[in-house]
């Protein structure tokens, strides 16, 4: 009997949980709904995989190649395109065949069998791409841009604006912004939509392994955010440290975005995982050994205090100034109630320097006729055309004396302190939230936000869902309260069929493919020097010559099998030689050359 209760009961909440689930999707798809349907399609340009003048692609089922020149080939499962820039033209390379392009060309995939996903990667990358392609000569490089729905363009951006690991119903608040957001970039005017940065939001390409992202996207299909009946503008950040800015304090915009949320955010406070840097200010010091207060505190008093500690006869550097005691600090607020300074009243010991002076060189000359006299001669310095630099002249300190008075100085946090005391953390904004902390011993100060602060905070819907079980409509009414949830209407993405016409000819004919041309090599090695031939590639790869001896190093052209160069110097970076042509210098690693 009990058995048979307890299944009830578990039956019985199956059932709530099914209603509730109903009811969200319901309430989302009732509401009204913006006119016509959307079009899912978005056009991603492709700027983080660096191409410049090639681009190598493997093909994952059917695609019909066009170009304007009137070039139409086919190409099925499996087959490896090489595209390459020439003289302002692109050329594909197929199979030891080459067929010029024209200035730009599209891939587009056709239908396959069933459970077939049709799309491409790259020869140096596991990353996949569920998309249609155009390659568009753009001045000396190649733009990529990925066409593709944009439910298979969020598996691609989820995962990497949030991480598996977060709460399912913050990771479906993620995928709702991501997806508004791409949604609302679309704009036919340009050749593309988004980029796949940072700059947008990052696009990485499809891998295996996000199955609870992959949830959250398909748990949430079509849901987006809809401000007057029109797509909203749905910006999100890293962390807002524990307050939410508004859209016009950030950015110079017209609109107004009242749907969004301003102030307070105490569950990003909360989260622990919020981003924060934290620096302690002692109150004493001793001046014995390094304590005598941090070099970047220092630094920023020599910079403030300089023209005081010049007028006392200091010397106004870092390494001159003591600190024996901070009085009092306090942060100067600006009227919106953020922090702009660092108000502080401090003594310190400082020292005086003077410039150790060269003794004058005497000769001592005896004089005919009277042996006791002496004349003193100070010879001059000759100066030479270009006069080799004179050395910094040997400087001579003073002991460190307490001086009389403690100053009162205000420091500004952005750019000086923030720098200095290591509290920065957004790279492109100087608006992260300080607080000050006063203990018995010492001062803390605390800097929190990573990003622009507006919109959704990932940290706060992280903790929203998992330490207050907040759903993700909760989660994105608290951030934008004034925005409503619907489910876009779209057509099904349908690929073509390939025509039998298309699939039984290749197209124009293609004429055989050019060896690339080499770079002539006239000099003659010297010292250690010595000539090496590019030898360990693939006839139809390329060596990459970087501007660095690493591989972050920019690319400044590519080698092709053969070319000859000159080996200038092994570097201290292991494997790699420093090398010239004629026409270029760079580095390469040196496991693909060979002495000649």
């Amino acid at each position: 009997m009990e058995q048979k209760k307890g299944n009830r009961l578990l039956a019985f909440l199956l059932c709530v949980a099914m209603l509730l689930t109903m009811t969200v999707s319901n309430a989302l798809a009732e509401k009204g709904k913006p006119a016509g349907k959307i079009d899912p399609m978005v056009r991603v340009l492709l700027r983080r995989l660096n191409i410049t003048n090639r681009m190598d692609v493997v093909l994952t089922g059917p695609y019909g190649l066009t170009s304007p020149n009137g070039t139409e080939l086919f190409f099925d499962r499996g087959n490896t395109l090489s595209f390459r820039l020439n003289d302002g033209k692109l050329f594909l390379y197929y199979e030891n065949m080459t067929a010029e392009l024209g200035g730009e060309c599209s891939l587009t995939r056709y239908r396959a069998g069933a459970g077939q996903d049709v799309g491409f990667s790259l020869t140096n990358y596991a990353a996949f791409y569920k998309a249609d392609l155009r390659l568009k000569v753009d001045g000396e490089i190649i733009l990529p841009i990925a066409t593709l729905h944009v439910e298979d363009y969020l598996q691609c951006v989820v995962p990497y604006e949030m991480s598996e690991y977060f709460p399912l119903e913050a990771l479906k608040a993620q995928t709702v912004a991501a997806r508004t957001y791409v949604l609302r970039r679309r704009d036919p005017s340009r050749d593309y939509d988004v980029v796949d940065t940072t700059n947008d939001q990052v696009f990485k390409g499809y891998l295996p392994g996000y199955a609870k992202c992959e949830r959250a996207i398909r748990e949430t299909e079509g849901v987006c955010g809809f401000y007057n009946g029109e797509l909203a503008q749905c910006y999100y950040a890293a962390s807002n440290g524990g307050y939410m800015e508004r859209v016009e304090s950030v950015w110079n915009v017209k609109d107004r975005y009242e749907y969004y949320a301003a102030g307070v955010d105490p569950y990003d406070l909360e989260n622990p995982a919020s981003t924060v840097r934290r620096t302690v200010l002692p109150k004493r010091y001793t001046d014995k050994g390094s304590d005598v207060g941090m070099h970047g505190l220092r630094t920023l008093l020599a910079q403030c205090l300089q023209e005081d500690l010049t007028d006392l006869g200091m010397d106004p550097s870092a390494d001159s100034i003591q600190i024996v005691e901070i009085h009092s600090m306090s942060l100067e607020m600006s009227p919106e109630g953020k922090a702009t300074a660092i108000n502080m009243e401090v003594s310190l010991k400082s020292r005086t320097r003077e410039e150790k002076k060269e003794e004058p060189q005497v000769v001592i000359t005896v004089l005919e006729g009277d042996p006791m006299a002496v004349e003193e001669d100070v010879i001059t310095p000759v100066i030479t055309p270009e006069p080799t630099p004179a050395p910094t002249p040997e400087a001579i300190y003073g002991e460190f004396v307490t001086l009389d008075k403690p100053f009162v100085v205000q420091i500004p946090i952005f750019p000086l302190a923030e720098s200095l005391l290591g509290m920065d953390i957004s790279s492109n904004y100087e608006n992260e939230i300080w607080t000050l902390t006063e203990g018995k011993d010492s001062y803390t100060l605390e800097a929190r936000r990573y990003g622009h602060g507006v919109g959704m905070s990932q940290r706060g819907a992280e903790w929203m869902a998992s330490a207050y079980g907040k759903t993700y409509v909760e989660i994105m009414n608290f951030y934008y309260p004034g925005m409503e949830l619907w489910r876009y209407e779209y057509t099904e993405e349908e690929l073509p069929e390939v025509s039998e016409p298309l699939r039984a000819t290749m197209g124009p004919t293609l004429s055989p493919t050019p060896m690339p041309t080499l770079m002539p090599l006239s000099l003659e090695p010297a010292g250690d020097q010595w000539i090496a031939v590019v030898t360990g590639i693939d006839d139809d790869s390329s060596l990459n010559l970087r501007s660095l001896p690493s591989l972050n190093g920019n690319i400044l052209l590519r080698l092709y099998k053969n070319q000859r160069l000159l080996v200038l110097e092994h570097c201290p970076e292991e494997g790699w030689v420093r090398v010239r042509t004629d026409y270029a210098e760079g580095y390469v690693m040196e496991s693909f050359l060979s002495r000649e």
